[in-house]
């Protein structure tokens, strides 16, 4: 397959005429491919919580995730040096990477390392989870316009009804710091909602090149943040954090960007952040078995109905049957 350009923002094969033109045998297996990488996709964001709260007991959040995004932007770079490609040099374009890295890192990832100083990966993953809503909810104010009815209404009243269980009950203990942490995740969770809608723009693209760029752009926005708040060479952090820190970037941020991407611009924005509820137990499970956390009976109700509102607003919607 031809490598489309990607020195001008044009796009000239959508990907879905190039669907459009393989055999059925063909599209079957590029369904079960893309089924596989959103369980690989679940498993690394799942993961990313956990290697999360483990860098930063020894690690700011900025610097955490200033690493991070810096770590994976190079890493990225290397791989298209090694396969012939170059980032865009379009201003345009370059306009466009900044807003998927405020949307898809820098606040987001920042925002959950912050709040992973008094939450658990366990919980932080349940709350990061409802991308989904917001897509519906973004989806339908800001781009089309249209009614959200049906399954889809009862997926949003389930999975806010969910994310008010889990940070409701907090609440009634008082408005310390982990309330203000899980509205935190709440708010993290908004912004990947807006984020998958967003992506949208790069459809076309090389799957790399939107990963590849949000990420130097985020990493140019959090590193001087770093430098003038947290001073890092002053720090000294722990073998379990510097490790957390590595696997955080390479897999859950390298890997995972572009996978993201690739199915962002092969099933849509809503189908792809349908990896939210497939994440939630892999998140919970790295929680459990790698830092020992339990849930609380309010977390695992508020779980079932996150889990079951994202479920039901990824089914597709039943058209009406024509009247004869």
């Amino acid at each position: 397959m031809t490598t489309p350009a990607v020195n001008t923002p044009a796009v000239t094969t959508p990907v879905m005429n190039t669907l459009a033109t393989t055999t059925p045998a063909a599209a079957g297996t590029s369904r079960v491919i893309d089924v596989v990488l959103l369980l690989v996709l679940a498993v690394l964001w799942g993961g990313s919580y956990s290697f999360i709260k483990i860098g930063v007991e020894t690690i700011p959040p900025v610097s955490l995730i200033a690493a991070r995004t810096l770590i994976a932007g190079a890493l990225l770079l290397l791989v298209l040096r090694m396969r012939g490609l170059r980032l865009p040099t379009d201003p345009a374009i370059w306009r466009l990477f900044m807003t998927q890295a405020c949307l898809n890192s820098v606040v987001p990832f920042t925002l959950i390392a912050w709040a992973e100083r008094s939450v658990d990966a366990g919980l932080a993953t349940i709350l990061s989870s409802t991308s989904p809503i917001f897509v519906v909810l973004l989806s339908g104010v800001l781009v089309t316009g249209e009614r959200v009815g049906g399954v889809r209404l009862f997926g949003v009243l389930a999975g806010l009804a969910g994310t008010a269980l889990i940070v409701g009950v907090q609440a009634l203990s008082g408005f310390g710091a982990q309330f203000a942490a899980q509205l935190a995740l709440v708010a993290a969770s908004l912004c990947y909602g807006g984020a998958a809608l967003f992506g949208r723009n790069f459809k076309g693209l090389d799957p790399i090149m939107p990963a590849a760029g949000s990420l130097v752009c985020g990493a140019a926005v959090l590193i001087p943040l770093s430098l003038l708040l947290d001073r890092p060479w002053t720090l000294a952090p722990s073998t379990e954090s510097i490790k957390a820190l590595i696997a955080l970037s390479v897999l859950s941020t390298a890997l995972a960007f572009v996978i993201y991407f690739r199915l962002i611009a092969r099933l849509g924005s809503t189908a792809t952040t349908s990896v939210a509820y497939l994440r939630v137990p892999a998140g919970v499970a790295f929680g459990i078995v790698l830092l020992g956390e339990a849930l609380a009976p309010s977390a695992w109700a508020g779980l079932v109905l996150v889990v079951a509102g994202v479920v039901a607003m990824t089914l597709p919607e039943r058209k009406p049957l024509a009247q004869p």
